[in-house]
């Protein structure tokens, strides 16, 4: 049994991005972190859980966390949560920007926002912004507003839209941060197994999430589509750093609803794609459905490494291995060009057999460096064929091999070279794949061999 999870503390100082819906939070954080994590639009409530990302400035190091936009209105969806998410980011914060919008003054979100932060974190230095000054005119409304209200003094300026004022920002950042304990620094250099969690909505990743890294990071509901945006978590177990990703859940484009949720689908399938390894999650309580084959296809294109994680299995009624066996058969009957998927049965809300799914990454992960030497190529490429001839694909001519070679690792690529004017049946391919994992495993890996017709 592995040990459990623990995240990975890289004691830099927090900053957490604050303020009502819609000021431009989200714009700000990829901004300072150079990415595009955060999911933007100007749908109110766009963000929910809280993302955090990595800055740097002058060399140096610091943690970004972006929260939900508040409203202090109890008809918006998950209001609730986010104020919690939002509490958790601000307990963690050794600097506050709290940001507002420029075009439209002083709304009372502001000013109940304000009196949060003076009563939550009276010695946590606030850094008082004014997003969306976008222009000349833009900047000088700061000048016209009542912002000396709030009692945090006069606004910085900015345009996360077009950058100005962010070089202002950081310096004002790193200035209130040599007050703190955690002070900015160089990271070293840590390459983290990528960990992303796929699957329609509600089969539970965000739950699973949470069980993985060892804390409640994410929002959990019932609703469709409550994760909208990838989260990450850097975690260590056993001396091995992965970076776990939660992504919003995957459903047939008839079924999506706005805007917001063909963003995130696209964010997570991109997310996907910089994985090095998926958790394919299913739900125990629902059947297999076409949407779920349409993952596991997109898996087999991207290259992954695959686990099947079927989740919710504290709703089964039968626990025996005879059960869980046939359930497999049919699984892989669903998904057969996933096949080299090892499939575990977990529950994320009673936490069983969560710890399995820690070495079955590191196996995972370590086979798909697995790296065949020439010569063991060619001994295995004589073995093969000697056992079963090549079989002819379209034409008249027998194909012939005339070599065989690993090109690549992560993922495993091979090379098989046969005569020109020749084909090869594809049937043959998947036999040498079965027989390449037979002898090496290539554990939860895909094995793409390419086929090259060569005179020599």
């Amino acid at each position: 049994m592995s040990t459990p999870a623990k995240i990975v503390d890289l004691e830099l100082p927090v900053v957490a991005l604050v303020g009502r819906v819609n000021v431009g939070k989200s714009t700000i954080f990829n901004r300072l972190t150079e990415s595009n994590k955060a999911l933007v639009s100007n749908v109110a409530g766009t963000t929910r859980t809280r993302n955090v990302g990595l800055a740097v400035w002058r060399g140096k190091h610091i943690r970004v966390v972006d929260t939900g936009g508040l409203t202090f209105s109890e008809d918006v969806p998950l209001e609730e949560d986010i104020i919690k998410q939002t509490q958790a980011a601000l307990k963690e914060a050794d600097v506050i920007v709290f940001v507002t919008d420029i075009k439209e003054g002083l709304l009372p979100q502001e000013k109940e926002l304000a009196k949060l932060l003076k009563s939550k974190k009276k010695n946590c230095p606030v850094i008082f912004v004014a997003n969306k000054a976008d222009s000349p005119v833009d900047r000088s409304l700061k000048y016209e507003r009542d912002w000396l209200k709030l009692g945090l003094g006069e606004p910085l300026a900015i345009s996360a839209e077009n950058g100005s004022g962010l070089g202002e920002l950081m310096e004002k950042i790193f200035t209130n941060l040599k007050k703190t304990l955690k002070k900015p620094q160089q990271l070293p250099d840590i390459e983290p197994i990528k960990v992303a969690l796929l699957g329609k909505p509600n089969v539970g990743k965000s739950s699973l999430f949470n069980k993985l890294i060892g804390e409640e990071r994410v929002i959990v509901n019932d609703m469709p589509h409550t994760t909208r945006e990838p989260h990450d978590t850097l975690v260590e177990v056993d001396d091995q750093h992965i970076l776990f990703i939660d992504t919003a859940g995957i459903r047939r484009k008839a079924k999506v609803s706005g805007v917001l949720e063909r963003m995130g689908i696209g964010k997570s399938i991109e997310t996907m794609k910089r994985a090095d390894i998926v958790l394919f999650l299913l739900d125990t309580s629902s059947p297999i459905t076409d949407q779920d084959q349409q993952l596991g296809g997109l898996l087999r294109e991207s290259t992954k490494s695959v686990i099947i994680v079927v989740n919710k299995w504290d709703l089964s009624e039968d626990n025996t291995d005879s059960f869980r066996n046939d359930v497999k058969e049919k699984i892989l009957k669903y998904f057969p060009h996933i096949s080299y998927a090892p499939i575990v049965f977990v529950s994320a809300k009673t936490s069983y057999r969560i710890h399995q799914i820690f070495p079955l990454i590191k196996q995972a992960w370590d086979e798909r460096h697995i790296e065949l030497s020439e010569e063991t190529c060619e001994e295995f490429i004589r073995y093969v064929t000697k056992k079963h001839l090549p079989s002819r694909g379209k034409g008249v001519h027998h194909p012939k091999i005339l070599g065989f070679r690993q090109i690549n690792v992560n993922p495993p690529i091979f090379e098989l070279f046969i005569k020109y004017k020749t084909s090869l049946n594809i049937s043959y391919v998947h036999y040498l794949e079965n027989r390449l994992r037979e002898r090496f495993s290539f554990f939860a890996s895909p094995i793409i061999i390419k086929l090259t017709k060569t005179k020599r």
